[in-house]
C-alpha cells in the first residue's frame, strides 16, 4: 500500500503556468486530491509551451500529474458558482493571479471563507498581496532579477543570464505547498483546543520576489555588515575554493567541489601537486578563494588529460565531492535515479501515430526508499469536467450538457 500523507485532503487549484500548479503537483504527490480549473477549450497555456508534437506539452504533463481537470468559465455566473460549490466541499484553495482579479470575479477571500470557514486559502503572485507593488504583473523571469538571483547568475564580463528553467515559479510553488501544509497542520491543531482559525491566518501569501530573496543566503547580511556587493563568478561560488566546472579529454566536464581544508589535501594527491598542498597561502578557504585562478588552471591541466571516467573513479577513490554534469540522456540511464524510482514511465500521446513510453521525474522527497508511484500524468483538458460535477456536486447529465452549452 503506498504512502500517501495527504489522502482525504480536496485542493482547487485556480492556476496557470508554473507556480500554483507546482504547489498543486506537490500536494497530489502525496496523496491529496487535486482539481484544476482550466478555461474551456484554451485551459492551461501550458498545455502548449514547448509543445513539440501532440496538443499537450510534456511540461504540462509534468507539473500536473496527480490531478483532475475540470473545465470552467470564471468569467460567468454559472462557473462562479460552480466555484462555490466546489469550495464548500475542498480542503485548499490554490491561485496565482495577479492580485484583485478574484475579489473582480467575486471570490476574495471574505467571499470564500463565507463559503468555506475553515479553507485554506493560498495565494501566488509576483510582489505579493499587500504592498506598493502589490498589483503590478510579473512572471519569474521578473522576479529572478528584483530577487537578486539574476545578478550573479553567469560570467562578470557579461550581462546577466537566467537559469535553464522557471526556477522563481518553482521555489514559489515549493513555499505555497508548504505553506498549505502548515496551515492545514494548523487547522487540525486549533480545532483540538480552541475551533476555526481566523480568516487572516489561513491566507497563504507568496511573492515570486521574495521566494527568490528567501534562497539568496547571506546576499544582504553582507551588504549591510560588510558592504560587500556581490558579483558573477561564472562557475565558482563567492568566497569558496577550489570548486567549479572542469573539462575532461572526451569533450565533457565534471564539478568537483574540493573547498574543505581537509579534503583539499587529499583532491591535491589525486592531482599531483603536493607542492599547492603545501604551500601556506592555500591552508584556508579565504586564502584559497584569493589564488582561485592558479588552482583552477592547476585542476583544469589535470582533468584534461583524462576522460570523465577516469577522473571521477580517482577522485571518487579518494572521497573528494564530485560528479559529471549529465543531459537528459545521462539521467535517464543513471542507476542511482533507477534504484530510486526517480524515473517513472508512462504512456502518453506524443503526436506519433502511436502513443510512446515517456519517463517523468519521480516524487520528492522519498518516503521509505523509493519514490511514492506516479498515479497520472497530467490529464486531458476536461477529463474529469463530468466525474467531479456528477460525482462531487450531484449535477444531473443535463446540468452539465446545459452548462457546456452555455
Amino acid at each position: 500500500m503506498s504512502i500517501r500523507p495527504l489522502d482525504g485532503v480536496r485542493v482547487l487549484e485556480l492556476g496557470n503556468y508554473i507556480a500554483a500548479p507546482t504547489a498543486g503537483r506537490i500536494l497530489g504527490d502525496f496523496g491529496a486530491e487535486v482539481i484544476k480549473v482550466e478555461r474551456p477549450k484554451a485551459g492551461d497555456e501550458l498545455r502548449n509551451w514547448r509543445l513539440y508534437g501532440g496538443d499537450t506539452s510534456m511540461l504540462y504533463r509534468t507539473i500536473n500529474r496527480n490531478k483532475k481537470s475540470i473545465t470552467l468559465d470564471l468569467r460567468t455566473e454559472a462557473g462562479r458558482g460552480i466555484v462555490l460549490d466546489l469550495i464548500r466541499r475542498c480542503d485548499v484553495l490554490l491561485e496565482n493571479f495577479r492580485p484583485g482579479m478574484l475579489e473582480k470575479w467575486g471570490l476574495g477571500p471574505e467571499v470564500l471563507n463565507e463559503a468555506n470557514p475553515d479553507l485554506v486559502i493560498t495565494r501566488i503572485s509576483a510582489y505579493g498581496q499587500t504592498g506598493p507593488m502589490s498589483e503590478r504583473p510579473g512572471f519569474a523571469a521578473v522576479a529572478e532579477a528584483v530577487g537578486g538571483l539574476r545578478e550573479l547568475v553567469g560570467d562578470p564580463d557579461r550581462p546577466p543570464v537566467r537559469t535553464g528553467v522557471s526556477i522563481g515559479d518553482s521555489i514559489a510553488g515549493i513555499y505555497a505547498a508548504f505553506g498549505t501544509v502548515m496551515a492545514l497542520f494548523q487547522r487540525e491543531r486549533r480545532a483540538e483546543r480552541e475551533g476555526s482559525v481566523p480568516l487572516r491566518e489561513r491566507v497563504i501569501d507568496v511573492a515570486l520576489n521574495e521566494a527568490i530573496l528567501s534562497v539568496m543566503e547571506s546576499l544582504v547580511p553582507d551588504y549591510l555588515a560588510y558592504g560587500i556587493q556581490r558579483e558573477r563568478v561564472g562557475g565558482r561560488m563567492e568566497g569558496i575554493a577550489p570548486s567549479n566546472a572542469y573539462p575532461c579529454a572526451d569533450g565533457t566536464s565534471i564539478i568537483i567541489g574540493g573547498n574543505g581544508d581537509a579534503i583539499f589535501q587529499r583532491y591535491m594527491a589525486v592531482i599531483e601537486r603536493p607542492d599547492l598542498a603545501a604551500d601556506p597561502d592555500l591552508q584556508d578557504n579565504a586564502g584559497r578563494w584569493r589564488n582561485r585562478e592558479r588552482l583552477d588552471a592547476a585542476i583544469g591541466e589535470w582533468t584534461i588529460r583524462h576522460t570523465r571516467a577516469e577522473a571521477l573513479k580517482l577522485l571518487d577513490a579518494a572521497a573528494i565531492p564530485c560528479g559529471p554534469i549529465y543531459t537528459a540522456a545521462d539521467i535517464v540511464a543513471d542507476e542511482q535515479y533507477r534504484a530510486r524510482d526517480m524515473i517513472q514511465s508512462f504512456t502518453v500521446d506524443v503526436g506519433a501515430p502511436e502513443p510512446k513510453e515517456v519517463g517523468f521525474p519521480g516524487i520528492v522527497p522519498v518516503i521509505g526508499e523509493r519514490s511514492l508511484p506516479i498515479r497520472s500524468v497530467g490529464p486531458d483538458l476536461g477529463e474529469h469536467t463530468r466525474e467531479v460535477l456528477s460525482g462531487l456536486l450531484g449535477m444531473s447529465e443535463a446540468e452539465i450538457d446545459a452548462l457546456e452549452a452555455r
